[in-house]
């Protein structure tokens, strides 16, 4: 894990060395905080490791007074403000900085005016009651994200339309200008047509029609500015929200605030741009997606902001890249094509509140809060591209719904008990990782170190170095099962985007699918909701790895099946484990090494000898390997000794491999063209 105290030196020498007059006021803090230790003390209440002198944080032992000293420092360079509509003053508690006060007082104006024209965009009809930011770009058109508007909007090949919400209902859409610390007063309008939402190759842009009401007219929009400046002073405004990809929740909270969800400004400048981005150093949470990039010295939008990395650099689409797509747009010049679905910034569900009436606003007051957020993201590895990788799903995706991606929040899945070993009345242990086992991904849950992912019914191990599932292992019962729709994919918030394969692979062929290791169908059992959450579980992409398109078929599909009518009838329950064969030989196709054969292995009580039996399975795609063109032809089923399996793995299965039927020295029994071929029990 990389040094957090010297990130934090690192971020402020940045800042230091850009903005001279801040730097000075910043480096003046420092010394305070030095002669009165007082000061960096006191912003550690309830961090663990009480008042002594080194604390854990993320999981790492750091210097209390330091890592105090330098988030002071920060916040003195990079704070974040709260929009407040009642008075036009800049109130700042702490930390103090004159530098920033005059800066922000001498754009006030321009800062009011825009403050306005952004809004909290909300769904009904969505699992979260609000997606993002939006600004007014012309009096009747909000700008968001692609990965914003995608989440209720899709495109259905002449059109964009609104996609079907829970429930049957078609989504609904508004733009809900206030959601202010302090307040529950609202002005909202509907968001009534999605005219654009740009091709994932694209700029991360989409617009969408607003309707002003009768009673209520819409603010001033926001100016494009033609061009930015290198070290511009800036302002994002929009909504932060708690963040998922943080890896401690308690140095989001406590260190760096504790108030989200509503309108911030957080003021900050250019770091760089090219021709399709530009780069700031504000400080941004998700939900920060589609937020206003501001110059303070014209008022006009630099950029509208799709992502960030704590302490390295955020991300914008150019101004006039907006308009550049805009007037395409508004011109009708535009082609409508599939909308790629990705990973919404705002993470965290909450309770939507009905909409009250629009009110007129006089004027705004921007108050620095005594803890002030800072966007912390979750990089997986050094050395990697800087610049986030925003867009998911192919561009010739096979179907759209493939391309669905959605996020959750760690909490979400604390209720998730996973695999469980005395599902069929007898031990059967998740299988224990024999060699390479530094290549088995860790994580942090609730302060804790772990390996395995769990959800409903079921759990997923990682390849570190492959990003892959290295294996995942399911609880079925047959007499339970319940048919429900297919949902779209998703990421798992609990360990980094980075270690998880999102679009490079997939798509037509010869691209390749997102193949279940534990089938869709297979944990969806149950009373209540547990249903419902393990049919949505079963689609995040840890629970994939890349297949050719009839991948899951024929005998490999029936396998499951087979075995739930050999179980005990009277509970109709099997276990199930299924990974890949990851070899240093595996061929690489668009970036990604492409597993070629994949196994897996069934436990049950056998309905006959009233015994556990267990069996093994492996499927292979090498034999019809063409390398020019990387297109597979049939698949082979076979059944194979568990021992085999557990000596190309690295992988024991405990004590199945003394159950199986296929001693270690028969090997490879013939291909399996039927099920009825399986062998459960020995001769």
């Amino acid at each position: 894990m990389e040094d957090l105290i010297g990130r934090l030196k690192a971020a402020n020498a940045q800042i230091e060395r850009r903005d001279r007059l801040l730097g000075e006021e910043m480096l003046e803090r420092r010394a305070a905080t030095e002669m009165i230790p007082e000061l960096a003390g006191r912003d550690l209440e309830g961090a663990q490791g009480g008042h002594g002198p080194m604390i854990e944080l993320g999981g790492q032992t750091v210097d209390r007074f330091e890592f105090a000293q330098e988030t002071i420092v920060l916040r003195t360079g990079r704070p974040v403000l709260a929009v407040v509509g009642d008075e036009a003053q800049l109130v700042f508690s702490d930390p103090e900085s004159n530098v920033w006060t005059s800066r922000l007082r001498d754009a006030s104006e321009h800062l009011m005016s825009a403050a306005r024209a952004v809004g909290r965009i909300e769904v009904e009809g969505h699992a979260l009651a609000w997606l993002g930011t939006g600004w007014l770009v012309r009096p009747d058109v909000v700008v968001t994200n692609r990965h914003v508007a995608a989440e209720f909007g899709r495109s259905d090949g002449t059109s964009f339309v609104f996609k079907q919400g829970m429930g049957g209902s078609q989504m609904d859409a508004s733009i809900d200008f206030l959601e202010e610390i302090g307040s529950t007063k609202e002005r909202t309008f509907r968001l009534n047509r999605i005219l654009h939402i740009e091709d994932s190759d694209g700029p991360d842009v989409a617009f969408v029609q607003v309707t002003a009401t009768r009673e209520h007219a819409l603010t001033a929009p926001i100016g494009l500015a033609a061009h930015s400046e290198d070290n511009e002073m800036v302002a994002v405004i929009g909504y932060p929200a708690r963040d998922s990809r943080i890896p401690d929740q308690q140095l989001m909270d406590e260190i760096f605030g504790n108030v989200y969800d509503k309108k911030r400004l957080a003021p900050g400048q250019l770091t760089g741009s090219d021709s399709t981005s530009v780069r700031h150093d504000c400080s941004t949470l998700g939900g920060n997606s589609g937020s206003v990039v501001l110059s303070l010295k014209t008022g006009e939008a630099v950029g509208l902001h799709f992502a960030g990395r704590f302490l390295r650099s955020n991300f914008a689409v150019p101004g006039t890249l907006v308009r550049e797509r805009l007037e395409k747009v508004l011109s009708g010049r535009t082609r409508t094509g599939p909308v790629h679905h990705t990973v919404p910034d705002r993470p965290a569900p909450m309770n939507p509140q009905a909409p009250a009436a629009p009110r007129s606003q006089t004027g705004f007051s921007f108050v620095v809060p005594l803890r002030v957020t800072v966007e912390v993201g979750n990089p997986y590895a050094e050395g990697e591209d800087q610049r986030p990788r925003v867009t998911d799903g192919s561009s010739t995706p096979v179907d759209t719904e493939d391309e669905v991606f959605t996020e959750a929040v760690p909490a979400d899945y604390r209720d998730r008990l996973g695999y469980e070993e005395t599902f069929l009345g007898t031990a059967v242990p998740m299988p224990s990782v024999t060699t390479r086992r530094d290549d088995v991904l860790n994580f942090a849950v609730d302060g804790n170190t772990d390996d395995v992912l769990r959800y409903e019914h079921f759990a997923v191990m990682m390849s570190r170095s492959r990003r892959l599932c290295l294996f995942s292992a399911v609880n079925i019962d047959g007499l339970q099962s319940i048919s429900m729709p297919r949902v779209g994919w998703r990421t798992d918030p609990r360990i980094p985007l980075g270690a998880q394969i999102r679009k490079e692979c997939y798509g037509a062929e010869p691209k390749f699918s997102r193949g279940h290791m534990t089938r869709r169908e297979d944990p969806v059992w149950g009373p209540g909701d547990g249903a419902s959450k393990a049919n949505a579980d079963s689609m995040h992409v840890t629970n994939a790895v890349p297949q050719m398109q009839p991948f899951n078929g024929g005998v490999w599909l029936e396998l499951e099946n087979y075995a739930l009518q050999n179980a005990r009838k009277d509970d109709m329950r099997i276990s199930v484990f299924t990974g890949p064969f990851l070899t240093d030989g595996d061929p690489v196709r668009f970036g990604v090494q492409i597993p070629t054969e994949f196994w897996k292995v069934i436990a049950f009580i056998h309905d006959e000898t009233g015994q556990l039996c267990a069996t093994g399975y492996t499927m292979s795609q090498q034999d019809f390997l063409r390398e020019e063109e990387f297109v597979f032809g049939k698949h082979k089923t076979s059944q194979r000794s568990i021992a085999s399996i557990e000596q190309r793995t690295g992988l024991s299965f405990g004590p199945l491999a003394a159950l199986d039927p296929i001693e270690d020295t028969e090997g490879l029994v013939s291909e399996l063209t039927d099920v009825r071929q399986i062998r459960f029990i020995g001769r």
